[in-house]
């Protein structure tokens, strides 16, 4: 039984979406919350497998909460359930850490299909994004999309510098599974070597910006 957590701030919204995902029998919402902050406490006190969250909440924006909904709970992955269908947002959620972005104007059985991908480790878009993404090959094409979500995580890890013993230690993951996910995305990538990984991501403004010392 995987459990999912609801987040967004109309109530209507949550009991239609909570009664669909409750017609699996593997599937179970095991809270509902309003806010950020009822967010964070939901997940840091259940620990679900699945967080599907709205980007619009009134006590802020769900993009943060992305980052920080993952670093109290960095086993459980986020999808998006959002109105706003722009690139920049899906964007900025897939890499603040979000598994898959489906967006409120498709067909509510995709939601469906969105977490049971995400649960199996792939990233999901729904299928107007996808339709959209094939229209532009350039951002259809590229390579990271064909990443899965511990791939995508190992990448970003490796490209900001950590060693493979430390991305085990973040991931909670073995430094053998490290390697494994590491040959297997650098393959796909097309990468020689870290360095070619940095370049990949910081050409995409996949890295997270630095403050100047000094």
């Amino acid at each position: 039984m995987y459990s999912i957590v609801l987040v967004d701030d109309h109530a209507i919204v949550r009991e239609g979406f909570k009664r669909l995902i409750e017609l699996e029998p593997d599937l179970e919402v095991v809270a509902e919350c309003r806010s950020a902050d009822d967010a964070v406490e939901a997940v840091s006190q259940r620990r679900p497998d699945l967080v599907a969250l709205d980007l619009s909440l009134p006590d802020g924006s769900g993009l943060p909460l992305i980052e920080h909904l993952r670093s109290v709970a960095d086993q459980t992955r986020i999808v998006v359930l959002s109105m706003h269908d722009g690139e920049p947002y899906v964007s900025e959620a897939l890499r603040r850490g979000a598994s898959g972005y489906v967006t409120k104007g498709v067909a509510p059985e995709e939601l469906v299909a969105g977490l049971r991908a995400v649960m199996q480790g792939e990233c999901f878009l729904s299928s107007d994004l996808r339709q959209r993404r094939a229209e532009r090959p350039s951002e259809a094409l590229d390579p990271i999309n064909r990443l899965t979500s511990r791939e995508r995580e190992v990448f970003l890890l490796l490209a900001e510098g950590r060693a493979p013993k430390q991305v085990a230690g973040e991931l909670g993951i073995g430094q053998k599974t490290v390697y494994i996910h590491r040959a297997s995305l650098m393959g796909k990538l097309g990468a020689g070597s870290e360095l070619d990984l940095y370049r990949m991501a910081s050409e995409r403004g996949l890295l997270p910006r630095r403050e100047g010392k000094g």
